[in-house]
């Protein structure tokens, strides 16, 4: 199910950019020549869809992909504006940095992104971690969403 989220009720989290700075994590942008390394690490960690959805958004200018890094390495990435216009995701964090708000902090990299580009609302397409997203920032289920822009699409794991 896709879930709705109102970019006019969001604003930059100066707690969870403080605990980034303590964890010692930069949310930003990648550059060019990181494109590859970008991909193939959400490859390997998150499958060839996402890595599909990932390049598409790293061919946008500027890109529309946040990634986190710790200590010169890659620990997470979100992607917005990569399967269709207004929609979030993919987004992961790889398994030994999680807790420590890097999700939440590339939500909110990513969807400030799209209320900057002009959206007033966002689209999360096909939730997982429902809770999260409705805590985070005020997502609402799409009714008749399921499977959404996902219909149709092939086994690409």
């Amino acid at each position: 199910m896709d879930y709705l989220v109102n970019l006019s009720l969001l604003a930059p989290n100066t707690e969870i950019d403080a605990r980034m700075a303590k964890a010692g994590v930069t949310i930003r942008r990648p550059l060019a020549p990181e494109a590859q390394l970008v991909t193939e690490w959400v490859s390997e960690r998150f499958g060839k869809g996402w890595a599909s959805e990932t390049a598409v958004a790293l061919t946008r200018q500027p890109p529309t992909c946040f990634i986190a890094t710790r200590a010169k390495r890659l620990v997470g990435f979100a992607c917005h504006e990569s399967i269709a216009r207004g929609f979030f995701g993919p987004t992961g964090v790889d398994e030994e940095a999680r807790g420590l708000g890097i999700g939440h902090a590339l939500l909110l990299a990513s969807l400030l992104d799209l209320r900057t580009m002009g959206y007033g609302y966002a689209i999360v397409g096909d939730v997982g971690p429902s809770a999260f997203y409705e805590k985070t920032v005020g997502a609402m289920p799409i009714p008749n969403s399921a499977p959404g822009v996902y219909a149709g699409m092939l086994d690409v794991q």
